[in-house]
């Protein structure tokens, strides 16, 4: 099949396939006389696990290692638990942050007067040379 027709099958756009190739999650394929792609079903089983590790938040080198792990069929799954449990461990960290951030805005928002005034407690805090940081502090 070519890259539309891949694409249509594995519900990742034939950009995203380009991109999953040049990055090496995906090999380089063969083209035919004419210059396009050939995919097959492996191929789009990948992009299919690389669309749903991607869904899930996975960095491309992640991903590349989980690749690896799915196709050797010799593998311990405490290998791919590993990445996983890291994977969670740096989403709990990024959640923190966005939480961190929204209570910053709540708490700079409820001081903002919102009318026709300059003063402005967003703008002050944006424009300070100090980092932004915890809303109790802001």
């Amino acid at each position: 099949m070519n890259i539309g027709e891949a694409a249509r099958e594995s519900g990742v756009t034939a950009k995203m396939i380009r991109y999953y190739e040049s990055v090496g999650l995906l090999a380089p394929k063969g083209r035919t006389e004419s210059g396009y792609r050939v995919y097959g079903t492996q191929e789009v089983h990948a992009l299919r696990f690389i669309r749903q590790a991607r869904r899930l938040g996975f960095l491309v080198d992640d991903i590349r290692r989980l690749l690896a792990l799915w196709h050797d069929r010799s593998r311990a799954s405490a290998e791919v638990k590993a990445i996983a449990l890291e994977h969670v461990s740096e989403l709990d960290q990024r959640i923190a942050e966005l939480t961190q951030m929204r209570d910053t805005l709540k708490h700079l928002a409820a001081h903002c007067h919102g009318d026709d005034r300059p003063d402005c407690p967003i703008i002050e805090r944006l424009a300070d040379p100090e980092p932004v940081a915890h809303a109790a502090e802001a």
